[in-house]
């Protein structure tokens, strides 16, 4: 018996063979096929992305940045082409860079060892275009290009660099480019900047980045696994980005430019009135954006960063205005109902007022609001500034632009200025408002900072008869706001801006050769340095095509001996035909 449960036994134990190893069979398919739908199911897309990230190589070409163009497409910032020497490995035979080095370096008069370090460091990061040498001059270029098809792997390819033709003209308004850093590439990436890709920094250039910039292009190529190229797989040519036309006449801005060369600081804006185009907007001391083309060396760099500050916009940022703030108040006593056209107060040398006096340079008798705006009477504003309040003075302040942002396209440079009103000084000097603080921000001084562009749109809307327009430098669809300004109080104001000029302050401008010019003169003290000046004004008087306001920072003087004769040269520019729209005005 003991024989056959001994049987029995084996073949129970081979009977159990062939379930076994379909059961490991099985669960090996059932693996195989899990790991099947977990590559293809859940992560195929992103399989395929790496297998082709790993497959395909682009080969870049630069897209060529638009132009900045002025009003009649003259040319203001464009491109300049530069050659480079690059190594296509792909293209090079196996043990062939030797030769190739040696060949280049005597065709091209350049030292085989500094080829040579390019080569190196350029394997390390990208194999399939290492840039060599550059730029190189036309006598190099034309040397490549006539033994080209000898150097196998060689290649001269043109890259695009930022030029400004005029130099610092209009650089503050146009600004410049530079390379994006390592930071910036991680957030632009996906918006499709490559880490070698320049970006505007200030101005226009960044304003209008996205316009401007074009999109990249290269040509697809297939590798394999050891990183040798297959095939091409297309190319794609890069878009060039758009060309922008502004609204800045060349001649004008030549102009503002030449007449700012008589102080070491300071703003022009010269601006249409009726529709806010800005036709020239010049700030000194300026900079060359051309010295970013290429990065600016450390001398350069020390010379942007001078106290003078060569980098900021003036133009954008708020100065005291002076005495150009007397028609603020002037429209603030005539907008009130307190006074009217024919109303008159008494002027005097010395004004005193709660144990303060004030000087004035001249006494008039009682004098009404135009003679008082044309000799620019202190005295006239102090008791007119008093009889008004703070309150009324600063809404009439707010009402006409100023202390607000003026909507133009350079706004993350633009100042709102600041209007010092009791509610500012309360919360900022933690101090109570006085009759010195009326009293003085009644003629512009004080707490009060206005900028060159909001007192051209200020002047603007006293020009076109109380619109208040938006300046611009690209013409875009803007609205323009209706002041209400009383008929009476424009017809002082226009009467009272003409007098500074034929009888008052501004006399340099009462020019024959001119058509008839209307404005203010302000000084305004800067303890202890020298004194700011102004002139805001326009022309002609009686249908206004052109406002014009000029600045000079601490550059002592007066404003109708500094400021008038820099705007008297943009007029003369302007009205004598240097553009050939002039005679018509602005379009």
């Amino acid at each position: 018996m003991a024989p056959v449960a001994s049987g029995s036994s084996r073949q129970t134990g081979v009977g159990h063979q062939p379930g076994v190893l379909l059961t490991f069979v099985l669960f090996c398919c059932v693996a195989i096929l899990g790991r099947l739908a977990w590559l293809q199911l859940l992560h195929g897309a992103e399989f395929k992305a790496m297998a082709d990230d790993n497959r395909i190589r682009l080969i870049p070409r630069d897209p060529v940045r638009g132009r900045l163009l002025d009003r009649q497409g003259r040319v203001l910032a464009t491109n300049r082409l530069t050659y480079n020497l690059y190594l296509q490995p792909r293209l090079l035979k196996k043990g062939g860079w030797p030769a190739l080095r040696d060949q280049l370096a005597e065709l091209l008069t350049l030292r085989a060892a500094d080829l040579e370090t390019r080569r190196q460091q350029g394997a390390r990061s990208e194999s399939f275009r290492i840039r060599l040498a550059g730029p190189l001059t036309p006598v190099q270029v034309l040397r490549f290009r006539e033994r080209a098809e000898s150097l196998p792997g060689g290649e001269v390819a043109i890259e695009v660099h930022r030029a400004y033709p005029n130099g610092p003209l209009a650089s503050h308004l146009m600004g410049y480019t530079s390379n994006i850093t390592e930071e910036e590439y991680k957030r632009l990436e996906p918006k499709g900047y490559r880490l070698s890709d320049r970006i505007g920094r200030t101005g226009l250039e960044m304003v209008y980045e996205k316009h401007l910039r074009g999109e990249w292009g290269g040509q697809q190529l297939e590798v394999n696994a050891a990183g040798q190229v297959q095939r091409v797989l297309g190319d794609k040519p890069a878009r060039a980005g758009k060309d922008l036309r502004l609204t800045i006449d060349l001649d004008l801005q030549l102009a503002a430019e030449r007449a700012l060369d008589t102080v070491g600081k300071g703003a022009i804006v010269a601006m249409d009135p009726q529709t806010g185009a800005v036709l020239a907007m010049a700030s000194r001391p300026q900079f060359d954006p051309n010295i970013f083309s290429d990065g600016p060396t450390t001398a350069q760099w020390n010379q942007l960063n001078r106290p003078e500050a060569p980098m900021l916009n003036r133009t954008l940022q708020g100065f005291p205005p002076a005495s150009t703030f007397k028609i603020v108040t002037t429209i603030a006593g005539l907008e009130s109902g307190k006074f009217q056209a024919g109303s008159t107060l008494p002027t005097s040398a010395s004004f005193c007022y709660d144990g303060q006096c004030y000087t004035d340079h001249a006494a008039y008798g009682s004098i009404g609001f135009p003679f008082a705006l044309a000799v620019s009477s202190n005295s006239f504003y102090y008791r007119l500034g008093l009889a008004l309040g703070p309150t009324e003075l600063f809404k009439t302040a707010r009402r006409l632009g100023y202390g607000s942002h003026t909507g133009v396209e350079l706004r993350e440079e633009e100042s709102a200025g600041l209007l010092g009103d009791p509610t500012w000084k309360r919360k900022v000097l933690k101090e109570p408002w006085s009759s010195v603080d009326t009293i003085t921000s009644s003629i512009g001084q004080g707490a009060v900072t206005v900028t060159p562009l909001q007192m051209a749109r200020l002047y603007s809307a006293v020009a076109n008869g109380g619109w208040l327009v938006t300046p611009h430098v690209v013409e875009r669809p803007l609205p323009r706001v209706w002041l209400g300004l009383k008929p009476q109080t424009l017809q002082v104001l226009r009467q009272g801006l003409r007098q500074v000029v034929t009888e008052g302050t501004g006399k340099v401008l009462n020019d024959p050769s001119l058509p008839p010019v209307a404005g203010k003169t302000g000084t305004g003290e800067d303890p202890p340095r020298p004194d700011h000046v102004w002139f805001g004004g326009y022309a002609p008087a009686d249908q206004p095509t052109l406002v014009i306001v000029a600045f000079g920072e601490n550059s002592g003087g007066f404003g109708g001996t500094i400021a008038a004769p820099m705007v008297r040269a943009l007029m003369t520019t302007w009205f004598r035909g240097a553009s050939p729209s002039a005679a018509q005005g602005p379009t």
